[in-house]
């Protein structure tokens, strides 16, 4: 089977003559956006335009992650004000509406289609489109997507394609045995011009001292729990004021932390706001972190999740131990 017609085989006629058909697009994504959102956003973006469509990349933002910031000048800000006659809407890397943030209810009346690799059950309410939790990110279902029109990315949308790859997929290292179609597409991306080399020095580079300072302060309180199988750490809203946004470094931290002897799965709690706390969670596969974010509301993977919940860090960590006690003493 050629590439041509794997991609025609997997991308639903639905979706593609939903983008056929149509002359206008908002291309939307979730709030506080990652590296595959980003990139799939603007990939599309770009091809449609190629194709002679107007087409509008709009986000909620903010653009917290350094590899992300160039990006945000590209994202057209929207308002009650804008003409949305004629415009259809694409969400990339989730497929709920309320996961749009503040710039949902702008949306809401347009016809919509979602592109997502996440599993359906974490969210309330789920679009149609194009939706494959088997992908390794959303930026292989754009790839897909625009072999199936017809085209081959062009160097932009190849370098935007092969970000959100490497975000999902923590360049590389999470994908398994199941990985192949994942290299190939990263293969024919590199081809396309993008580079790996530059890729990395964006993901990795860059960093204030600031960034490792506050690493280091999350490290020092890192507790070990269950005989070793999980390291639960947390930051405090004062040392968001002192070290700043930036100096969060989640990926750097939750590589040293899957690199200790036992561990199978990490939290990380941080105090956003006052009222407020975000929770991210990562495995090495035994323990689906995924289901532990749903049950508070959030969602994600088997192996990366995370949600926004109200509460203080004092008020969360024992629900999050206990939703974990769960899971070790009666593994899947």
């Amino acid at each position: 089977m050629t590439e041509t017609t794997r991609a025609l085989a997997e991308v639903p006629r639905e979706f593609l003559d939903f983008i056929n058909s149509g002359n206008k697009f908002i291309v939307a994504g979730h709030k506080e956006p990652d590296g595959d959102c980003v990139g799939s956003q603007l990939a599309l973006a770009l091809v449609l335009r190629r194709m002679g469509k107007e087409a509008i990349a709009c986000s909620a933002g903010p653009f917290k992650r350094l590899e992300i910031k160039p990006y945000e000048c590209l994202f057209t800000p929207i308002n009650d004000s804008t003409d949305l006659t004629g415009f259809r809407l694409i969400i990339t890397d989730c497929s709920a509406q309320d996961r749009l943030g503040d710039i949902e209810p702008l949306l809401k009346a347009l016809p919509i289609m979602a592109v997502d690799h996440h599993d359906n059950a974490a969210f309330p309410t789920t679009l149609c489109g194009y939706i494959d939790p088997g992908a390794y990110s959303t930026t292989c279902l754009i790839y897909n997507t625009i072999i199936a029109l017809g085209l081959q990315p062009v160097k932009d949308e190849a370098e935007l394609l092969f970000l959100g790859l490497c975000t999902d997929t923590g360049f590389f290292r999470h994908v398994d045995t199941s990985g192949a179609e994942a290299f190939r597409i990263a293969s024919d991306l590199i081809r396309c011009g993008a580079n790996p080399k530059a890729a990395f020095a964006v993901m990795n580079g860059g960093k204030s001292l600031n960034s490792r300072k506050l690493l280091g302060q999350v490290m020092l309180r890192a507790e070990s729990l269950f005989d070793g199988k999980l390291i639960l750490s947390w930051e405090e809203y004062e040392e968001t004021q002192i070290y700043g946004q930036e100096g969060r470094d989640s990926d750097m931290m939750y590589q040293l932390f899957q690199s200790v002897a036992g561990v199978e799965a990490i939290v990380m709690i941080r105090q956003e706001s006052a009222e407020n706390c975000s929770i991210g969670f990562r495995s090495r596969d035994q323990v689906d972190v995924g289901s532990i974010a749903q049950s508070f509301g959030g969602g994600g993977h088997k192996n990366a999740a995370g949600l926004y919940v109200a509460g203080s860090i004092a008020e969360l960590k024992p629900k999050i131990i206990s939703a974990f006690e769960n899971q070790f003493q009666n593994p899947s």
